[in-house]
């Protein structure tokens, strides 16, 4: 990965993605990688879909993907389901991993 990413992820409120985000920040400051990352509830997508490289989805937000399939229309955005095993425990190094494959 040699550019910056920007990476929108999103919870029901923006509660929990906040504490995922910041503990992403973390694991991407380890290993020296130009991640920006912001939280925000699921009713914000549409007003951040042109600024990012990926959006990363709650697990229990599943039954959105297909509407978020419209929003990114067009879009080079990859969208990551997050796994709730890693979601639940808010572990920001596995989150990390999963992003990193996409790039």
């Amino acid at each position: 990965m040699t550019k910056k990413l920007n990476v929108l992820l999103v919870c029901g409120s923006g509660a929990s993605s906040g504490f995922m985000a910041s503990n992403i920040r973390k694991a991407a400051a380890k290993q020296n990688l130009e991640i920006t990352i912001k939280a925000r509830g699921e009713a914000e997508i549409e007003n951040y879909i042109d600024e990012i490289d990926a959006l990363m989805v709650g697990p229990h937000l599943a039954y959105i993907l297909d509407e978020i399939d419209e929003y990114t229309a067009g879009l080079d955005v990859k969208v990551i389901l997050m796994k709730p095993d890693y979601y639940a425990t808010l572990d920001g190094e596995a989150a990390l991993k999963d992003l990193l494959k996409e790039f």
